[in-house]
């Protein structure tokens, strides 16, 4: 279908049907194609096999109880989150507002994006990876630099560690000896943590995607919706109802047969390029069961994701706050800066104290996730902060705009369609 589309793009350019007539049909359909989406098989994947024989999972060890909450990042953090910060500005910042035109980020972002080596951090050193402790809490700052950014790209940058993250934490040996190594190595595969779906007040623990056991394995029937990069995913963690036994999740890859995607361009995160994932008789061997079907390893999914939308809800936050500064500062109105005014001052200060709070939330969430304690309150917290502060901060950077606000040649209007998502998004990015 891909050739399809080209074919029908060089077609409307040519001078035969131009002569015939034909020219603004042809552009008709290439246009309806190019909005609505085609429903294409799944990106042509790589083979993933197993690179070496594992006796045991590899798993990172809990982070050290130190018996302090502090904020301040370590070295090797700091580091990171300077590294991150940098690229976010430089690479994501200027390429948003053309990412969110087009509904897929500029050619080569994400590969560079990928050499940082964001997944790296989560992943084994005896794996090919760099850690050695879980890293909530490195992975909750980086997510909140790169949403600093661009919210869209920044999805789009981390949905592949959300899938090896996964795979470290909950995947048995032979499942990280077939995927990990893809995931070390130069070309890492676009890869997606599926739970959505279409469905009003969707609950991700009661799927409509259905999985029946087979004499050889699994047979999953469903529809996963706003799947970063689905068009490009090459595997997927898929959430389903296993009859019998409730929610599960499963290792699916793109070129397995029954599996299509359709582009499901939406209000916000356009620049993550989401999707609909179509799942028709999928049959997947017993082994594509990600940890067993236990519930606990799918409640953690949850909880981890839903703390991953809070950290990218701050940095998006931070952004709004960074910019509408200087703005009411400089915008001047009567003779003097709007920011004399009461009613802009305290508004820009709710806007710091709200995202002080969600910050501080979400970070002792990581924290306590980090260390292997329970964490269910906290992330209940920076949810519903994030849900309802994110979006309120971005209305407030739209409002003190005024009609500056309302027009793309600002970015504050791109921040509030992408914060609206925080409070409907399930799965994605996983910490």
């Amino acid at each position: 279908m891909g050739l399809g589309l080209s074919a029908l793009t060089r077609l409307a350019g040519s001078k035969v049907i131009e002569r015939a007539g034909l020219r603004k049909p042809v552009q008709n359909l290439v246009s309806a194609g190019t909005r609505n989406g085609f429903r294409v098989a799944g990106a042509a994947g790589r083979t993933f096999k197993s690179a070496q024989r594992l006796g045991k999972p590899a798993r990172l060890a809990p982070a050290e109880d130190t018996g302090l909450f502090d904020l301040t990042p370590s070295e090797d953090q700091q580091l990171i989150v300077e590294t991150v910060t940098e690229f976010a500005a430089e690479q994501l910042r200027p390429a948003a507002a053309d990412a969110d035109a087009k509904l897929q980020a500029p050619e080569g972002l994400l590969s560079r994006a990928a050499e940082l080596g964001i997944t790296l951090v989560g992943i084994p050193e005896e794996l090919g990876g760099v850690g050695t402790e879980r890293s909530v809490v490195t992975n909750a700052l980086v997510a909140e630099a790169l949403a600093h950014g661009d919210l869209g790209l920044a999805v789009a940058v981390l949905a592949p560690s959300a899938v090896s993250t996964a795979l470290v934490s909950y995947g048995d040996e032979q499942q990280q000896a077939d995927y990990l190594p893809a995931f070390v190595g130069e070309n890492v595969p676009a890869a997606a943590l599926a739970l959505q779906e279409r469905t009003a007040l969707f609950d991700p623990f009661k799927p409509a995607t259905k999985a029946r056991r087979t004499p050889k394995g699994y047979q999953l029937d469903g529809v996963k919706s706003l799947v970063p990069r689905a068009a490009d995913a090459e595997l997927f963690i898929v959430s389903a109802d296993l009859e019998g036994r409730g929610p599960a999740l499963f290792l699916v890859e793109s070129s397995n047969s029954g599996v299509t995607i359709e582009s499901e361009p939406a209000m916000g995160l356009r620049g993550a390029a989401t999707g609909k994932l179509h799942l028709e008789k999928v049959v997947l061997p017993a082994g594509a069961l990600l940890g067993g079907g236990k519930a606990e390893v799918f409640t953690e999914v949850v909880r981890l994701s839903r703390l991953g939308w809070a950290a990218l809800a701050a940095g998006t936050a931070k952004a709004v706050l960074d910019y509408v500064v200087p703005y009411v500062n400089e915008r001047k109105a009567f003779g003097e800066p709007v920011s004399h005014r009461q009613a802009v001052a305290f508004s820009v200060a709710d806007i710091a104290i709200e995202l002080e709070g969600l910050r501080l939330v979400a970070l002792r969430a990581a924290a306590r996730a980090e260390q292997g304690k329970p964490y269910a309150r906290e992330v209940a917290l920076a949810r519903k902060l994030a849900t309802d502060k994110g979006m309120q901060i971005g209305s407030a950077g739209v409002q003190l705009l005024g009609g500056h606000g309302f027009v793309k040649e600002h970015p504050v209007e791109r921040w509030y369609r992408d914060l609206r998502a925080i409070g409907v998004m399930e799965g994605a990015v996983l910490l």
